[in-house]
């Protein structure tokens, strides 16, 4: 990753730094799209929505809607070899198509930034829970005391602040050391390592005797739980979990080499993504099931149910503190993806070079992640849509997460779609992304037709709700 100058901004990319190999490459978009959504989101939603029938409607999802875009992102960032806004733009003009197009990215980096500033937020909470599982805090612990842990650092800005802060530290020094040295090194061994801990999570998790009940659970199809409400879920989550519609890939494929092939990357990410999302139900349902909890607990199954179940286990310490480990790591690997492409942007655009676009655009975000802690405290009674019934009750924190999620993501990821579909050229796009005959047939289609109507379903449907 070069510093800005004037040649890149007129189109000379011969400078432009590339990843050295496809792994690196595809380390990295593996460990934007492996973040909390797998580790915590994933299985909760699985339990919520009856395990196994759940597990196949989005694995097939991937297929219909994650891949294809993740495919349009990548070769969007490729052929433009700029920023994400600048590339759309570039690619419009190629296809003689309008420059307008580029709203798609803007809508795309807009959503990255917001995200990212309560994002550190949640990744702050699980850096905090790793010195809890360290110090012995969970042994012992009953619903009251758990419950009282999690609420007491809720309501601390001050304990917030400080992991929020060191969190988005983190982020900035690897995004501000560049590609080489920065991207590329933090996800080789980052990446490694979360899927080293994860499967010492799993192996512990054999240890409990209702490891073959968490498998059950997981794979053996129920679909008379599965309800309409629930495909949707499906395929929102399909959508979100590859870090789309957030200009990401875009700015990530702006570095891959041309003898790389886009769709045999994209389908290796796509199903590695949800490995680990599968590995992560193996490693936090069998315990589960051996505390007699639910196992469709919402989002507190992680920061009140687990650690409560990692109390009165057998080496529950180490286990749990390995956990929060884990989630730290998945999460910071997503949130350096988050800082990319707006930090890409700055850097061509200014002159403050990749360690001062880094420090500026990740100081901004820190800023607006202090309105997300103190919509947990001390501004929790503050609703500032409550005159509309559908927002009534919802905090700054909730509204941001509100409106990144179900409008400015998928508005992003369909946009995207119908242009790579309809206005970019059809034999440009064959001899970019690397397949062949049927398969390059098939994915067209669906990028054509299948799955910006995938995706407009899930945006209408979210904001009908």
């Amino acid at each position: 990753m070069t510093q800005s100058n004037p040649s890149a901004a007129n189109g000379d990319t011969s400078s432009r730094g590339l990843w050295s190999s496809r792994l690196a490459f595809i380390l990295a978009v593996t460990g934007s799209s492996v973040g909390l959504g797998n580790v915590w989101k994933f299985p909760y939603i699985t339990g919520e929505n009856g395990g196994g029938a759940f597990v196949l409607v989005y694995l097939a999802c991937i297929a219909v809607i994650g891949i294809p875009i993740l495919m349009a992102e990548v070769f969007l960032g490729r052929n433009g070899r700029h920023n994400p806004i600048t590339s759309m733009r570039l690619v419009a003009e190629r296809n003689l198509a309008s420059p307008l197009w580029r709203v798609s990215a803007i809508v795309g980096m807009i959503a990255a930034f917001v995200i990212l500033s309560f994002y550190s937020v949640i990744g702050g909470w699980a850096a905090a829970y790793i010195g809890h599982g360290a110090t012995g805090d969970f042994v012992g612990g009953n619903p009251d005391t758990i419950n009282a842990m999690f609420g007491n650092l809720l309501a601390s800005p001050g304990e917030l602040l400080l992991w929020h802060s060191l969190f988005m530290a983190l982020v900035v020094l690897v995004v501000s050391r560049g590609l080489k040295k920065g991207l590329e090194r933090s996800v080789t061994i980052l990446m490694p390592a979360l899927f080293v801990l994860l499967l010492v999570a799993v192996g512990y998790a054999t240890t409990t005797g209702h490891f073959g009940e968490a498998v059950t659970f997981l794979f053996r199809p129920d679909f008379g739980k599965l309800s309409i409400n629930g495909v949707l879920i499906a395929l929102g989550h399909a959508f979100f979990t590859l870090s789309l519609g957030m200009a990401i890939m875009m700015a990530y494929g702006s570095y891959l080499g041309r003898d790389v092939s886009i769709g045999r990357t994209a389908v290796i990410v796509g199903v590695t993504d949800t490995l680990v999302a599968l590995l992560a139900g193996l490693a936090i349902f069998p315990v589960v099931f051996a505390n007699n909890l639910e196992a469709g607990a919402g989002p507190g199954l992680i920061f009140q149910t687990l650690p409560l179940a990692f109390g009165q286990m057998p080496m529950g310490s180490l286990f749990g503190t390995l956990f929060f480990v884990l989630l730290v790591f998945a999460a910071w690997t997503s949130a350096i993806s988050l800082l990319e492409p707006v930090v890409e942007w700055v850097e061509e655009k200014t002159t403050l070079g990749r360690s001062g676009s880094a420090m500026l655009v990740g100081f901004l975000c820190w800023a607006l992640g202090i309105v997300s802690i103190l919509s947990l405290n001390l501004w929790s009674d503050v609703t500032p849509l409550a005159m509309f019934e559908r927002f009534e009750g919802k905090t700054f924190f909730d509204l941001m997460d509100y409106f990144t999620a179900n409008v400015m993501l998928p508005l992003s990821g369909m946009l995207t779609a119908l242009f790579v579909g309809w206005c970019v050229a059809r034999e440009s796009l064959k001899q970019d992304v690397g397949l062949d005959g049927k398969l390059f047939g098939v994915w067209y289609g669906l990028t054509r037709y299948v799955t910006p109507v995938a995706v407009a379903v899930v945006f209408v449907y979210n904001l009908l709700s």
